[in-house]
């Protein structure tokens, strides 16, 4: 299965909900136009982002004689793409970089390190692991399995250490290897408790003012969590200034709307998207595939 039928079977949940108002191709009346907006704000785009789309689209419909709903299909994605916010520069590619990733716990920031260090040992760049999460044990033992399979070192300290201390280690040991791209798994921690974020923060500061490289702060959100999902990034946001997102487990059980409305109220770019369990499920971002993945439409139309 290709990377889009993967994608488009992890928002099938999402597809299924807006193919009911495109059936067999009826007229674009006003109903239609009331239950497109209605199904946008249940997928969770949100009344803001579903009220500009519809009435977009209606107008376009209007310009070039659309009359029937099936037309609308291709024109439907490609409006919603546009609401997701570009990135300026990928900091997985973009190299020197160093990325450091926070959210809360189970969103699946560790297993996303792993990944993402596999991809890039796999691409012949010289990876680190960092691993500041040193409050769960089992973080740490996971992180070290990702790092041996990927045969990328994992730098970090026994249970307990300052997370702070280690990010400076870590960076510092990082430019002593030559490291093309630095992974920093933080701890999973709730946007609600106020002392949790001012460590997080203490954490964020240490790290981009000892790097002599680009530092950016990557959210990883999942999906499954929905509207909660735009809570979580709207308070890490403002504590942290966050860079962009990587969202995870769209696959099949998610509501893909979430990702556009974050994207699009915060102004923050998604670098990546996960869509299963394997390694080559953690996929890079774009946003048109996206769209046309939500709305039913082919590949490459």
């Amino acid at each position: 299965m290709g990377l889009f039928d993967k994608l488009k079977k992890g928002l099938s949940r999402s597809r299924e909900t807006i193919n009911e108002i495109f059936y067999m191709g009826g007229e674009v009346d006003e109903t239609f136009w009331e239950d497109l907006e209605d199904t946008l704000v249940m997928g969770d785009m949100g009344a803001e982002v579903a009220m500009s789309v519809t009435d977009d689209l209606r107008e376009q419909a209007a310009r070039e004689n659309l009359t029937r709903s099936g037309q609308l299909r291709d024109a439907l994605a490609k409006r919603i793409s546009r609401e997701f916010a570009p990135a300026d520069r990928d900091p997985f590619t973009d190299l020197p970089s160093i990325v450091l990733f926070v959210g809360i716990n189970g969103a699946g920031k560790t297993t996303t390190v792993g990944k993402l260090a596999g991809v890039a040992r796999t691409s012949g760049l010289n990876c680190v692991i960092g691993g500041a999460d040193t409050f769960r044990a089992a973080a740490i033992e996971q992180l070290e399995v990702w790092g041996q399979r990927a045969d990328v070192p994992v730098i970090t300290r026994k249970r307990g250490a300052d997370p702070a201390s280690v990010c400076f280690e870590v960076v510092e040991k990082s430019e002593d290897a030559g490291a093309d791209l630095v992974l920093i798994d933080t701890a999973g921690r709730l946007h609600t408790s106020p002392e949790l974020m001012r460590e997080l923060q203490k954490v964020v500061n240490v790290t981009r003012k000892r790097a002599t490289v680009p530092v950016s702060v990557v959210l990883v959100i999942d999906a499954t969590t929905g509207q909660n999902g735009l809570n979580q990034a709207q308070e890490f946001n403002q504590a942290l200034d966050i860079d962009g997102l990587i969202v995870t487990k769209l696959d099949g059980t998610a509501k893909g709307g979430i990702a556009v409305r974050i994207s699009h109220d915060l102004g923050l770019p998604i670098y990546r998207i996960g869509v299963g369990e394997g390694i080559d499920d953690l996929q890079k971002f774009d946003a048109l595939d996206f769209s046309r993945a939500l709305v039913g439409e082919d590949e490459g139309k």
